[in-house]
C-alpha cells in the first residue's frame, strides 16, 4: 500500500508518498507567500496552505496506481493560530510561531498567573510563538474577531479538517499550544479559563497515530483516491521529524536544521526542566519528549546567503572554510534573527556578530553563522545535561543537514556523534509513517521506526576540535547576558 506524508512548513509545504516499506516513491514541493504586516509580525493564508497542498497531492500520486493509496498523515509548523466561524471559514490570516507580537500577553501570563501556575497546568511556561498568548492578543486586539471564534485550530490541523470534516488535533502539536495538560495528554480546564476559551471551542485530540476519519467523499473524487483512505492526526513539525528519523523510544536524540532548529529528546517518562528553558511537550509515538527551540537555524544561512551576500551558491561559500579554520574563528555570531526561545525566552534578543578585525573575511562571517547556529543549540543540550540526561549520539534532519561541514560542526560543539540516516525527510517521512501505523501497517511507531529508518553514515566528534570548539563556546555563551540589557534598549 501506499501513505502520503505532509509536511506544512513556514515556506512550502512538501509531500511525500512512501511504499509500506519506507522506499519513497516521489516527493513534491508547494510554495505559499509569508507576510510580514508589521516588524515582528508573521502571518500567512490558511487557504494557501490547502489550495497548495491539494495541488501538490494531485501532483504526487500523478502516474501511480490511486486505488493502493491507503493513509495521509501530517507533520506541520506548530503553534499557529487558526481561528474558524460559524461556518468553519477562516476570521484571519494565521499568527505563525515565529510572531513576536504577544509579548504583553507572555508577560501576563508569566508574570501574573504565574511561571509555577502555568507549568503545573501546561508543563510549559508562556513563549511569544506559543498559541495561547495569540488567542489573548485576538481577545485584547480584535474583540470582534475574537467573538466570532467558533473553533481554534492549528494549521496542519486545518488541512486534516478540510479533508475529512474534523476538527482534531493530536497531542505533540496540541503541547505547544500552552492550553493542553502535557502530563495528562488532555486540555487544561485552568488555561481555558485564564484565557476565556470553552473547551468545546478546541478541537477533538488524537495520538499522533490514530485515524481521525476518512477523505470526504467530494476530496476522494477530485484526487482520484478511494473514498476509505485514512488519515491520521499526525504531529507537530518536530515530533513527526523525529518519528521520519527514528527519534523514539527512551533516551534519543534528534537534532533539526530547518527553518528553525531544534534538539529533541524523546523519553518514556514525562518530566519537566524545573527552570522550563527546554519544553516538555507529548511525543507521537505516545510518550513524551523534551524539546529546545531556537527561532532561527537554517534560515540564518539562508538570510545570509541570499539577502546579504547575494549568491544562491551555499556549498560554494562552505568551500573556503578549510580544516585549519575550524575551531579558530575569532568572529561569533547569535543567530537571534527573530528573537529567540530556548533556553532565553527573550522576543527582545537580535542577531549580532561581533569580533571582526580588519582581516576578518567572507569566509569567516559564515563560518560564524554556522557555528552561532551550533552554539546556541548547545545552549539547550546543556539544560538537558543538567537534568541528568546523557546523550551520546544524536541523528540529524532539516535542510541544514546536506552540509557536509555543519553536521561536522555540531558533531564537535556538541561532542556527539551524529548519525545521518538514508533518507532526511524529516516531518514528510514521519508523517508517511504515522499514516502507515493508522492502517495498521505496523503495530506501533517504534516498529515502523525500527524497519524503516536506516542509518547510513556517522559523524565523529574529533577529540582535538572538541577542545577548541568548547574554549569557543565558553566565550560564545557570555555573549548573550552582556548584550541582554541592550536588546532591550535597542526595542524601546
Amino acid at each position: 500500500m501506499l501513505y502520503i506524508g505532509v509536511d506544512l512548513g513556514t515556506s512550502a509545504v512538501k509531500l511525500l508518498l512512501m511504499e509500506g516499506n519506507g522506499k519513497i516513491v516521489n516527493i513534491v514541493s508547494k510554495e505559499y507567500p509569508l507576510y510580514f504586516p508589521h516588524p515582528g509580525w508573521s502571518e500567512q493564508k490558511p487557504e494557501d496552505w490547502y489550495e497548495q497542498s491539494i495541488a501538490g497531492i494531485k501532483e504526487l500520486i500523478a502516474g501511480v496506481d490511486k486505488s493502493q493509496i491507503a493513509g495521509i498523515s501530517f507533520g506541520g509548523q506548530m503553534h499557529g493560530l487558526v481561528i474558524l466561524d460559524e461556518k468553519d471559514e477562516v476570521i484571519r490570516p494565521a499568527i505563525l510561531w515565529n510572531d513576536g507580537r504577544t509579548t504583553e500577553e507572555c508577560d501576563y501570563l508569566n508574570n501574573e498567573i504565574g511561571k509555577d501556575k502555568l507549568s503545573e497546568y501546561t508543563a510549559n511556561i508562556s513563549f511569544t510563538g506559543f498559541t495561547a498568548p495569540k488567542v489573548l492578543w485576538v481577545k485584547n486586539k480584535e474583540p470582534k474577531n475574537f467573538a466570532r471564534i467558533r473553533k481554534i485550530m492549528l494549521p496542519k490541523d486545518y488541512i486534516a479538517y478540510k479533508l475529512t470534516g474534523v476538527h482534531c488535533t493530536d497531542v505533540s502539536d496540541a503541547s505547544g499550544m500552552l492550553l493542553f495538560d502535557v502530563k495528562n495528554r488532555c486540555w487544561s480546564k485552568e488555561m481555558c479559563d485564564i484565557c476565556g476559551v470553552k473547551e468545546e471551542q478546541l478541537a477533538k485530540i488524537y495520538e499522533s497515530y490514530e485515524t481521525v476519519g476518512c477523505v470526504l467523499p467530494e476530496i476522494a473524487k477530485e484526487l482520484g483516491i478511494p473514498e476509505n483512505v485514512k488519515v491520521a492526526a499526525g504531529g507537530g513539525d518536530n515530533a513527526a521529524a523525529a518519528v521520519g528519523t527514528g527519534t523514539v523510544g527512551d533516551g534519543m536524540c534528534n537534532i533539526s536544521l530547518g527553518t528553525s532548529g531544534t534538539i529533541f529528546i524523546s523519553s518514556d517518562k514525562f518530566g519537566v526542566d524545573k527552570f522550563n528553558a527546554l519544553h516538555a511537550f507529548a511525543h507521537a509515538d505516545g510518550h513524551y519528549h523534551l524539546m529546545g527551540c531556537m527561532l532561527s537555524a537554517a534560515s540564518c544561512n539562508k538570510w545570509w546567503m541570499d539577502d546579504i551576500i547575494g549568491t544562491e551558491k551555499y556549498a560554494d561559500e562552505q568551500k573556503a572554510i578549510t580544516d585549519d579554520k575550524l575551531g579558530e574563528n575569532h568572529v561569533y555570531f547569535l543567530p537571534y534573527l527573530m528573537g529567540e526561545r530556548s533556553p532565553h525566552n527573550d522576543p527582545d534578543a537580535r542577531g549580532t556578530f561581533i569580533g571582526m578585525t580588519m582581516d576578518t573575511t567572507r569566509a569567516d562571517m559564515t563560518q560564524a553563522v554556522l557555528e552561532g547556529v551550533a552554539f546556541a543549540l548547545r545552549d539547550s543540550l546543556e539544560v538537558a545535561r543538567s537534568l541528568g540526561i546523557h546523550i551520546e549520539r544524536t541523528k540529524i534532519c532539516g535542510g541544514g543537514a546536506k552540509s557536509p561541514l555543519w553536521k561536522r560542526m555540531i558533531a564537535n560543539v556538541m561532542n556527539l556523534k551524529v548519525d545521518v540516516i538514508e533518507s532526511e525527510e524529516g516531518p514528510a517521512m514521519g508523517g508517511a509513517m504515522l499514516a502507515a501505523v493508522a492502517c495498521g501497517e505496523y503495530g506501533n511507531v517504534e516498529e515502523a521506526a525500527a524497519k524503516i529508518v536506516k542509518i547510513v553514515d556517522t559523524v565523529e566528534p574529533e577529540p582535538a576540535l572538541v577542545e577548541k570548539y568548547e574554549k569557543r563556546y565558553q566565550q560564545f555563551k557570555q555573549i548573550y547576558p552582556t548584550c541582554k540589557e541592550l536588546f532591550k534598549k535597542l526595542n524601546m
